[in-house]
């Protein structure tokens, strides 16, 4: 067939970043963004504009995920932010609110892209070297022995995401759950290739958030389940449920006509022939004691029947997602074929049971000794109920990451400041040489530098959402939110009481400035002191691996886009 239209060219668009239409989309995208950001962050309602379901949210993972991006510069921003969260599942408008402020601050230097770049980079190493340094005065080590500085993070997430609707009660009771829900994934007998287990969340929709719970074990929703009858299932000599896992069909409907032909002899019945296979099965399942028999997907009722005559307690359709925590629960092997069993693929349960929670019914299977858990997550509304869940998934991730580098930073905007009063510091102090290494003046590190420091600001001062004034100190480089509506005066102490983290109090006189992000911000000469004391009740904390991850993310994605000299796009 001859084509109805020729073929267009592709459209070569130069230098993008000049382009009003790529400038005016970054803007959009940097305000939605910092709009979401911290605890008194805006939530955005977001849908395809179709119908469908909406998403109320103000985290990066349902943002990203739910907008519709256009540009290619910003699908290059937004693929690499959705990246780094997929892999740390925190710091992700941190993330991307720091990388537009990159974009926007060195692109309009008088300084060549290539220049800007390696410069960024050698900023950012000495942040990176900073961090994980002994002397780093926005880090705090975390020790798993003692619980208070596990709490400050989890309620430090927790608070983060205003969708959740969660009320100072509820953060507190949701905290030591999840607290407790990751130790029961830490194994108690440590060996050398030790693996965490998995808490399952299990979601009961339309109660109180308090009414939320951990258990050890599975709890697994059956399709069917009679109430008010004693459970009574086959145990083995030892007193435990012997168990058999099978993540093939067991519905009798293994004959598949679209495979192929199946040649049979004439008045054979494939349907009572694959049924005699089933109950052969069943036979051999309570020859060798198996008290629980579990499926993946689907069960005969004859089967079913047959089993339960047998004191044999069957569960179908537990679907994909529970079959590695069963596996790990039980210790049995996934059975693939109907025909054939081993003694070796069973495994053993301590007890089950029945629970309930408001109206849904629940077998609660018991280990002797697991690193499964079920959490238990209520809330009032399903849009609540759905951030909620993100959110604790994402607090059970901080923490595992935490476990491996037991480390965290300071939150509340006093990071980023902090960092930009380092910067400013090390930038005034740099032996000459370092500019002839970098082939740079040292106008054009200067400039560089402070565009590097304004956009650290830029992520703090995106915290602030009432219109008041935010400020840093002069002594530590931490972070100040002043009211909304407070008068301007000459000593703030008598109008801010603790910086963004929580460190820090107005006892002592901190020589506060604006935080503007004006080219022209004096430079701290003095090295930002630490703090004497880091650990306080309501001290909050951000993931390490997570932000420093986000800090080299955001920057190398930034260089990448400002060194783009043409995009190619395809107009056919």
């Amino acid at each position: 067939m001859s084509r109805l239209e020729a073929k267009k060219p592709p459209l070569f668009i130069s230098e993008p970043l000049t382009r009003d239409a790529v400038s005016q989309s970054l803007s959009l995208l940097s305000g939605i963004l910092k709009s979401s950001y911290g605890p008194a962050g805006r939530l955005k309602q977001l849908h395809n504009g179709v119908g469908g379901c909406v998403c109320t949210t103000s985290q990066s993972s349902a943002l990203l995920g739910h907008l519709s991006v256009s540009q290619p510069v910003l699908r290059v921003l937004t693929a690499s932010v959705q990246n780094h969260v997929s892999r740390f599942s925190d710091c992700g408008l941190f993330t991307a609110i720091l990388c537009c402020g990159f974009i926007e601050n060195f692109r309009n230097l008088n300084v060549a892209p290539f220049t800007v770049i390696k410069i960024s980079k050698h900023l950012l190493s000495l942040c990176m070297d900073y961090l994980k340094s002994e002397a780093c005065a926005c880090r705090v080590s975390v020790d798993f022995s003692n619980v208070e500085t596990l709490v400050c993070l989890v309620r430090s997430i927790l608070t983060s995401k205003p969708a959740c609707m969660l009320n100072k009660t509820e953060v507190d009771h949701l905290t030591m759950l999840v607290l407790k829900a990751f130790l029961f994934t830490v194994p108690c007998h440590v060996e050398t290739n030790a693996v965490l287990g998995k808490c399952v969340i299990v979601p009961v929709k339309g109660t109180r958030v308090v009414d939320s719970t951990v258990l050890p074990g599975l709890l697994i929703e059956p399709p069917e389940i009679q109430l008010g009858k004693p459970l009574a299932v086959k145990r083995t000599g030892s007193n435990t449920i012997k168990t058999a896992l099978f993540s093939v069909s067991m519905a009798g409907d293994g004959f598949n006509p679209e495979e192929g032909t199946i040649a049979v002899h004439h008045g054979v019945s494939l349907e009572a022939s694959e049924l005699n296979e089933l109950l052969n099965l069943g036979k051999q399942l309570v020859k060798d004691e198996v008290g629980l028999v579990m499926c993946q997907k689907v069960m005969h009722p004859c089967l079913k029947q047959y089993l339960k005559e047998n004191g044999v307690f069957a569960v179908d359709r537990a679907g994909l997602c529970l079959m590695e925590p069963l596996g790990r629960l039980t210790g049995s092997k996934p059975i693939a074929s109907i025909h054939s069993l081993s003694l070796g693929c069973y495994g053993s349960l301590k007890d089950l049971c029945f629970e309930s929670f408001a109206s849904k019914h629940f077998i609660h299977l018991i280990p002797e000794d697991t690193v499964i858990c079920s959490l238990i997550l209520c809330n009032r509304s399903e849009t609540a109920w759905d951030e909620l869940k993100r959110v604790c998934e994402t607090a059970e991730h901080v923490l595992q990451l935490t476990m491996k580098e037991p480390l965290a930073l300071l939150g509340g905007g006093c990071t980023e400041t902090h960092l930009a009063s380092y910067i400013r510091h090390k930038s005034s102090h740099l032996p000459a040489n370092t500019f002839k290494d970098l082939d740079c003046s040292q106008t054009e590190y200067q400039l560089v530098s402070d565009g590097f420091c304004h956009s650290l600001e830029t992520v703090a001062r995106s915290l602030g959402h009432n219109n008041g004034e935010v400020l840093t100190d002069m002594v530590y480089g931490h972070c100040w939110f002043v009211p909304s509506g407070s008068p301007c005066v000459s000593n703030w102490s008598d109008l801010v009481s603790k910086c963004g983290c929580g460190v820090n109090s107005n006892t002592e006189d901190l020589n506060w400035r604006f935080l503007q992000g004006q080219s022209s911000s004096p430079i701290i000469q003095s090295c930002p002191k630490e703090p004497s004391e880091k650990v306080t009740d309501l001290l909050t904390l951000d993931c390490f691996a997570a932000k420093c991850s986000g800090l080299q993310v955001a920057l190398e994605t930034a260089n990448l886009i400002l060194d783009l000299s043409y995009i190619v796009e395809d107009q056919n």
